[in-house]
């Protein structure tokens, strides 16, 4: 039985016969405020190709071709095809409604069905705020769950218009793809979108606060609205978000010469979104913590940016032009990712024209590990069907394919790049297309043949690295200098051959500049790296510089390795780059080689030690905080890991107290000296700080710094239920509510230990975010020993939990409560045990394997820490 499921076969069977005209879905979301079922009523008119498959045979099927239509709800009432009564007991099953007796050319479906409203962030999430005790609706479809509001043909390919009617309590606000209406008797009736996929399609109800504006370009007219809860307005930067987006507005449709596609543009903050955001056509919704209520650094305003800006992109990238199938995800994600950050890079008065840098340092390192797991797959991956599109939004869908793009873009030269772009969009606008379609527009505008490199490039999985190799005389000077490419072979279990690539690259000279106490740039060369040697003669006869960088200017996606003397001279002097893309590209190679047991993590942690403190770039600093964090948590030898732990938050204190009073590097220096407060002197700095008896100049504690110190000072057992009660009073609200969760979840004692378990994996009321709150609070890596009886725990619930729990939901267990901290071979074997004896389904296999790996990697990270320990 298919379940919820969609294999790519089916879907390619009903794309040939089915041509979709239009949908007409009415909702009564009238009772939404104590409600658990809603009214759906769908009528979908749609084509039928002649010569599609029968079974006249069957009883009462009259002939005619046969196929189904997608809807997951607790009952159906009504069903009619052509005017004819169909009986859902017999028809509805499975998550489909079975349609028999189709007719050749036009027929008219209705489906009237009661629909469930979720917390799960998908379908139509509901979510009351404790604040004002209203409930604020949401809609969430990528990838398959318009089918749980109305009836659909729930695939990409077959697109359509849609016209909402929709009845809602009086005094709220709907917001859809269309422009709002004006609501007679509290219905709100929309005008038909475009023909646009049904993912994409969105509701937003409730008592939303709004601000409104507009674009304005070339004599049009944009009509722009920002939505948040009333909870959050005064919070909610709307010129800052406004600013963003008209910066966007500007680049994208000089950079795509295509019209914004829509009719107006809103970006709707939502409660206990699953995502960062969702690109719905001229409505889209984003996780309302991008609505700050505290402090934050610059980094968390780039990255907002980063967002907003992607998922505009989207409205050209998915929404106007869509893939055929999921296959080709990456022509959304990827090129919304490349633009985004290119946008950010380059448009005029961008607050973030380092945007590249943040991008090497951290979406990079999530690309990176994504293609070393065992589920590495090429960017344009295999798709057999919606179990294997759900777990596959991971780092290379994004943010291999945005690099593989930079790389592209390099290659064929940008103008040409953008000009291709141009073509794809004005011949496949409202229509969907594959790989080829794309590849086609590019050949005729760069002259290039693109076949092979899309092949080795989008078609491949896997890493390459990048090595120099130098020669110098006696006096320094170079006489041999190559690049030796790499292609490591793939881990275990992953489908593929290691494959060598063609990179276009640059080779970075850099010298330090006594006077200005800053390594510079002295020459850059770029040139096509092919095949295992590449020679580079354009440096024989130079002096040897300080520093030789491979991918420099970061133009290519490969792990790239510092020659000895390049890495010592490095490790002396990463801080003082003048430029923050190199210290970057540094700075990530070092990681990267931790990770891969290359380098030790007390030499990693050293390295930081001695050049975090130059490193200007927020987003660095906080990148590199977090991966010190990790390393010492799980890539350090067990005997060395207090030590460790010492030197660092002794460092991060030290840098508190330190940094510019008010500055963004203050916050983050707080926010990592909290993460690792061990002694009784530094719990009692937290509580003095959090009481008000002690300050540090520039530093206000405020809601969200509070909830920090309050769930550390509960995972170490200075804090109970008591104080985390009070703490919650003080801020009586949605985000307060996942704090205390989390603070409740991180006691170290077996009682609260259990109680978290019980109240995930034994019971299914949690909404998603309080459900994901407590699974932060649960895991704590300096509770390895009380954590441990979880891991049978695990293996003896995850597959059940799988079956019974929606994707969303089970998918956080599944991941987060797998027991990553317990780093040993007891847990591979457990694992191993597990993963023969369960039969998990592919996703679970995938999700589980992926951890399996984490755990080996650190097995082999400590092995190298302990033996840096042994040699001194």
């Amino acid at each position: 039985m298919p379940g919820t499921n969609l294999t790519r076969e089916e879907a390619q069977q009903r794309a040939k016969l089915l041509t979709v005209d239009s949908y007409e879905v009415e909702l009564d979301l009238s009772g939404a405020q104590e409600g658990d079922t809603f009214r759906s009523v769908t009528t979908v008119r749609f084509d039928v190709a002649d010569g599609g498959p029968s079974r006249s045979s069957e009883a009462g099927s009259g002939g005619g071709a046969e196929s189904f239509i997608d809807l997951v709800a607790p009952a159906v009432h009504e069903i009619t095809l052509n005017g004819d009564p169909l009986d859902p007991a017999a028809v509805f099953k499975d998550s489909r409604i079975a349609l028999h007796g189709l007719l050749e050319g036009r027929n008219v479906l209705r489906v009237a069905a009661d629909c469930a409203y979720t917390n799960t962030g998908e379908g139509l999430h509901k979510f009351v705020d404790p604040v004002d005790d209203q409930a604020y609706l949401y809609t969430q479809f990528e990838v398959p769950d318009a089918r749980r509001v109305f009836a659909s043909f729930e695939q990409p390919d077959l697109k359509a218009t849609f016209q909402f009617t929709v009845r809602a309590p009086e005094g709220w606000t709907v917001i859809s793809n269309s422009p709002t209406p004006e609501p007679q008797d509290n219905v709100w009736v929309f005008e038909p979108t475009p023909r646009i996929s049904t993912y994409i399609t969105a509701l937003i109800v409730g008592p939303y606060h709004s601000v409104h504006s507009v674009y304005e370009k070339d004599g049009r007219s944009v009509p722009l609205g920002i939505y948040c809860r009333p909870s959050l307005a005064e919070y909610l930067d709307s010129d800052a978000i406004f600013e963003v987006t008209r910066q966007g507005f500007d680049w994208f449709q000089e950079k795509f010469d295509y019209a914004y596609p829509f009719e107006k543009y809103d970006q709707l903050f939502v409660p206990e979104f699953n995502a960062g955001a969702m690109e719905n056509a001229g409505a889209v919704t984003i996780r309302d913590q991008y609505v700050f209520r505290s402090k934050v650094t610059d980094a968390a305003y780039e990255m907002r940016a980063e967002t907003i800006l992607h998922e505009l992109a989207h409205m050209w990238f998915g929404d106007l032009v869509t893939m055929e199938w999921w296959n080709d995800l990456w022509l959304n994600e990827s090129f919304a990712t490349y633009t985004s950050i290119a946008c950010q890079a380059a448009a005029p008065a961008s607050r973030w024209p380092h945007a590249w840098t943040t991008f090497a340092n951290s979406m990079k390192t999530w690309a990176y590990r994504q293609d070393q797991l065992p589920s590495t797959h090429p960017i344009m991956a295999e798709i057999r069907d919606l179990d294997d599109v759900l777990v596959n939004f991971d780092g290379i869908t994004y943010a291999k394919g945005a690099s593989v793009l930079k790389q592209l873009v390099a290659y064929v030269g940008e103008d040409e790049f953008f000009r291709g772009v141009q073509t794809y969009f004005k011949r496949h606008a409202y229509g969907n297309t594959r790989l080829i379609d794309l590849l086609t527009a590019l050949e005729e505008t760069s002259g290039r043949d693109l076949r092979t490199w899309s092949q080795l490039w989008l078609e491949t999985a896997g890493i390459n690295i990048l090595r120099p190799e130098i020669e110098t005389d006696a006096d320094g000077v170079i006489t041999s200098f190559a690049i030796r490419q790499e292609a490591p072979a793939l881990p275990t279990g992953a489908k593929g051959e290691p494959t060598l690539r063609p990179h276009r690259i640059a080779v970075g000279l850099y010298e330090m500049d006594h006077d200005a106490g800053k390594l510079v740039r002295e020459e850059r060369v770029e040139l096509d790296v092919d095949g295992e040697l590449t020679a580079v003669p354009q440096l024989v006869g130079r002096q040897r510089p300080n520093v030789v960088l491979l991918n420099d200017d970061d133009l290519s996606y490969a792990k790239v390795r510092l020659d000895e003397q390049s890495l010592a001279f490095v490790t002396d002097h990463l801080g003082d780059f003048e430029s923050s893309l190199p210290r970057a590209l540094c700075w990530a190679s070092a990681w990267d080689m931790t990770r891969d047991a290359e380098l030790a993590t007390r030499d990693y942690l050293s390295l930081v030690l001695s050049g975090i403190g130059k490193e200007s770039d927020i987003g660095l600093v906080q990148s590199l905080q977090r991966q010190v964090k990790l390393a010492i948590d799980l890539y350090a030898d067990p005997a060395a890991r207090e030590t460790l732990l010492t030197r660092w938050t002794d460092a991060t204190l030290a840098h508190l107290r330190s940094a510019e009073p008010g500055g963004d590097h203050q916050l983050a220096w707080a926010r990592a000296f909290v993460a690792t407060a061990r002694t009784p002197e530094q719990l009692d700095l937290l509580e003095a700080l959090l009481d008000g008896s002690q300050t540090v100049q520039g530093l206000v504690v405020d809601t969200e710094l509070r909830w920090a110190f309050v769930q550390r000072l509960a995972a170490v057992g200075r804090f109970d239920e008591a104080e985390i009660a009070s703490e919650y009073e003080r801020d009586k609200t949605a985000a307060g509510e996942r704090h205390a969760a989390t603070a409740r979840a991180a006691r170290p004692t077996p009682e609260a230990k259990a109680e978290a378990w019980a109240s995930v994996v034994e019971s299914d009321k949690l909404p998603n975010a309080v459900q994901e709150a407590v699974i932060g609070g649960f895991v704590q890596t300096d509770q390895r020993e009380l954590l441990a009886p979880y891991t049978d725990k695990y293996f003896e619930s995850v597959k059940t939990v799988w079956d019974s729990r929606s994707h969303e939901m089970a998918q956080q267990i599944a991941v987060g409560l797998y027991p990553t901290v317990q780093v040993s071979e007891e847990t591979l074997a457990k694992t191993d045990a597990w993963l023969s004896a369960a039969e998990p389904n592919a996703a679970l296999r995938r999700l589980v394997s992926e951890s399996r790996a984490g755990i080996e990697r650190a097995l082999r990270a400590q092995a190298a820490d302990a033996a840096a320990g042994a040699q001194g």
